[in-house]
């Protein structure tokens, strides 16, 4: 009698979590920045994906779009500490609005760079879907590997 051993396939990381780690949309494995979100450098986004060698950037300029969505994340963010601010502690002073809101901007720049990155790739971008193949452990990128 023979024993067919089922080997359990690894489920695929979820679109949600993935998007959250900043990973490759292609793969969801490789990360798409080089460095942590608060570094105390610049950001430094990865050219292609070291896990699937998916260019993030598909054409020239195409990073442009991603400011109107920092634009619309910094916006909720404002209204947001502004209703805050008016609800918590009833401030008429609009100074205290201005540097609130001035602050709020500057500590959340590094998130609304990133994610507005991330939000491009994974929802904004035609075309970008997830490729189960790529998400495999012996994905070969293409062009790196010769053929024996």
């Amino acid at each position: 009698m023979t024993s067919s051993i089922i080997k359990p396939t690894a489920m695929p990381t979820s679109q949600l979590s993935a998007a959250i780690h900043a990973k490759c949309p292609k793969c969801r494995r490789g990360d798409m920045f080089t460095n942590n979100s608060y570094s105390l450098f610049s950001q430094k986004m990865n050219q292609a994906c070291p896990h699937c060698g998916f260019t993030f950037e598909i054409e020239p300029g195409y990073f442009y779009v991603a400011m109107f969505v920092s634009y619309a994340f910094n916006v909720a963010q404002m209204v947001a500490m502004a209703v805050g601010i008016y609800i918590l502690f009833d401030s008429r002073n609009p100074w205290v609005y201005v540097a609130a809101l001035l602050g709020i901007s500057v500590v959340l720049s590094p998130f609304n760079f990133r994610y507005s990155r991330v939000v491009l790739l994974y929802w904004l971008t035609p075309g970008v879907n997830y490729d189960p193949n790529r998400d495999r452990d012996d994905y070969k990128r293409p062009g790196l590997y010769k053929p024996e």
